[in-house]
């Protein structure tokens, strides 16, 4: 096992060199933790690995790098890797490399389970090792640019939708854990609040058995109110959250990087007439075109070089395992949740 004293030794060290990174799975979102890596001056990529020979190779060709049929092969000249096999291999891989004394990001959910999840959390403790997990969208410039306006307003609630056409790829879990528990992690960091009240409900439509639509809604002790819809099988792709305040609606687009501000405007003021009928103003707050994917591996290794917290560490991400799998459990039995005491406390001891 790893211990911290050799970790602070290594990380000395590591000041001093690039660091060594490598990508275990390299589908949908891997490929794209190999480019990234690639790009960036301070990194060194050992290699890459897949269960897929042919994928892999063709990755490793095309980046100039290693391919390891077996990813622990690569474990012993690596700092820290990207993970991003399917979420039933999470656990199994994640641990390794921690024991290994390897700093890891991982892709969301952390894991298939709670019990798997905090397991990991508990390893990197143990180990003292980075545990980052991917969930990206509070890397999205727009996201960080929201959390800075709803600082001066008043939220009275929070409305986000995340729905896309059908798909072959992440079809091992559910629309809660593929798509919503993005929104789940957003949610929990805008209201900072506990959650005190849960209604969801679901449907599936293809033959894997998981749920492909659902929609919760969710109610914080500080009296905000939240809706979610996620679905797999909604024929156009929409990513937005809206935050519906006191003296404005402010409407985030996650795929455009675009937010508005929408704003009452009484005319009763006016003295000549309008030509056309204004009862508002919209404001636009621009961001900026920083592509989330390079924004969170950039924090990753700055977390490793400098020995900083992630900001989405695995507490955070078992927060929102822990949300999801509850929206989850529900929407498959139809069950409505009683209040009388908090589900999720954005400040409660994970371990």
């Amino acid at each position: 096992m790893y211990n911290n004293l050799d970790r602070q030794l290594n990380n000395a060290r590591n000041q001093a060199r690039p660091l060594r990174m490598g990508v275990i799975g390299v589908g949908n979102m891997g490929r794209h933790h190999v480019r990234i890596l690639s790009l960036l001056k301070e990194i060194e990529l050992i290699g890459v690995s897949d269960i897929d020979l042919a994928k892999g190779i063709e990755i490793a060709s095309q980046y100039q790098t290693h391919f390891y049929e077996n990813y622990e092969d690569m474990l012993p000249v690596v700092d820290a890797v990207c993970i991003a096999v399917p979420t039933k291999l999470h656990h199994e891989v994640g641990a390794h490399c921690l024991k290994a004394g390897v700093h890891i990001l991982i892709e969301k959910p952390i894991a298939a389970d709670l019990v798997e999840a905090e397991s990991l959390v508990n390893l990197a403790a143990e180990t003292g090792c980075i545990l980052q997990v991917g969930h990206i969208e509070r890397f999205n410039p727009a996201f960080r640019e929201l959390s800075k306006v709803i600082q001066t307003e008043n939220i009275l609630a929070l409305e986000a939708r995340r729905l896309s056409p059908y798909s072959d790829r992440a079809n091992d879990v559910s629309v809660v854990l593929d798509l919503m528990i993005h929104d789940i992690d957003l949610l929990l960091e805008l209201s900072a609040a506990p959650v005190v009240r849960l209604t969801a409900s679901g449907s599936t439509s293809s033959n894997s058995g998981n749920l492909d639509y659902v929609t919760a809604n969710l109610g914080f002790a500080n009296g905000v109110v939240a809706t979610l819809i996620a679905s797999k099988v909604t024929h156009r792709k929409i990513r937005c959250l809206s935050a519906h305040c006191k003296n404005s609606l402010i409407e985030t687009n996650f795929l455009t990087n675009e937010i508005l501000i929408h704003r009452h405007q009484s005319n009763s003021l006016t003295i000549e007439p309008l030509p056309y009928q204004r009862d508002g103003i919209t404001e636009k707050v621009y961001t900026s075109n920083v592509e989330p994917i390079y924004a969170e591996i950039e924090h990753f290794v700055n977390c490793i070089r400098g020995g900083e917290r992630p900001s989405v560490g695995g507490e955070q991400a078992l927060k929102a395992l822990r949300l999801a799998s509850l929206i989850e459990q529900m929407a498959l039995d139809g069950q409505i949740w009683h209040g009388g005491q908090e589900i999720i406390s954005p400040t409660m001891s994970i371990i």
